[in-house]
């Protein structure tokens, strides 16, 4: 089945506290407001028009996920395919209106996901100099499910995603799009929600940055920095003002080989001996990032 989406597009969240959020969003993070009113922010970390919306919102929780599309006509055959996962459709409308195309749709576990054309980029605007850290780019994200393995068929059969690797359990899985990273999205095992999601740093130091930036406001790291075994990232944890973690990567494998590539099964899930599994420094999994999730605000009724 070839590849419908390419990488990650965009995450939506609902916040109690707008300006809060933008305020992390910029001297934390470091990425700059695109556009603003009173009801949403769109912000962006390079030359594309948005990354991560911020609604203002009663509750904090995700209130969608985007993934971009390899083409208008690959949005239009993603449509066609939601009913047949078992999935429903919200909308065949982009939610963002720089985006050509879209569709919207539920899954029954309760998550949001989008399916659009690329947002327009000016691939000279890459670089925003503010007091934050400046990533490259958003470069996955991490839902949560009470039924992975279902929700990777979901994916695999509306978007066309592939497994690079997984827990023999399904407790972990990671899937990759036609960008051939190693995961644009991964599925951990929980109640519906979002685990993380995550940016691009551009080298170590960014790290220490971002570790000092956090405990000036009095915060802290939730886990890292360290390696992961799976994706071969560096990885830093840490959550936001409306309780989304968000992680901050770099150096993801690529998957050259796509078609002979054999997906990796990792069969040593007794902690703490598989500490290496997951880190390859060796530093574990804290309980806070392993029972984390940020829920899936109410699916609109049908």
């Amino acid at each position: 089945m070839p590849y419908l989406v390419n990488t990650i597009g965009h995450v939506q969240i609902n916040v109690t506290d707008i300006a809060a959020g933008i305020e992390d969003a910029t001297d934390i993070l470091g990425l700059t407001v695109t556009r603003r009113d009173e009801r949403q922010v769109w912000l962006a970390s390079n030359g594309r028009q948005v990354e991560l919306v911020l609604h203002q919102a009663d509750g904090n929780a995700t209130r969608s996920v985007g993934f971009e599309a390899v083409s208008a006509a690959a949005v239009e055959a993603a449509a066609r395919r939601v009913p047949e996962a078992g999935c429903r459709i919200l909308s065949e409308r982009p939610s963002l209106d720089c985006c050509a195309a879209g569709v919207v749709y539920a899954t029954p576990q309760g998550h949001v996901f989008e399916i659009h054309t690329p947002i327009p980029d000016v691939i000279y605007g890459r670089r925003h100099f503010t007091s934050g850290i400046g990533p490259n780019r958003m470069d996955h994200a991490n839902i949560t499910s009470p039924e992975p393995a279902e929700t990777q068929r979901q994916f695999e059969l509306i978007m066309g995603l592939k497994l690079s690797e997984k827990m023999v359990d399904d407790s972990l899985i990671w899937m990759r799009g036609a960008n051939r990273q190693h995961h644009i999205l991964g599925i951990v095992r929980g109640p519906t929600g979002l685990h993380h999601y995550s940016f691009e740093f551009n080298s170590f130091g960014d790290y220490c940055k971002l570790g000092d930036l956090l405990d000036r406001s009095g915060r802290e790291l939730v886990w890292g920095p360290g390696r992961h075994r799976p994706g071969d990232n560096i990885y830093a944890y840490y959550l936001d003002t409306a309780g989304a973690m968000v992680e901050c990567s770099s150096g993801m494998a690529l998957i050259a080989d796509d078609e002979r590539y054999e997906p990796n099964v990792i069969t040593a899930l007794k902690r703490p001996e598989n500490v290496r599994v997951m880190n390859v420094w060796g530093t574990p999994a804290p309980l806070p990032w392993r029972e984390h999730y940020f829920p899936f605000a109410p699916v609109p009724a049908a």
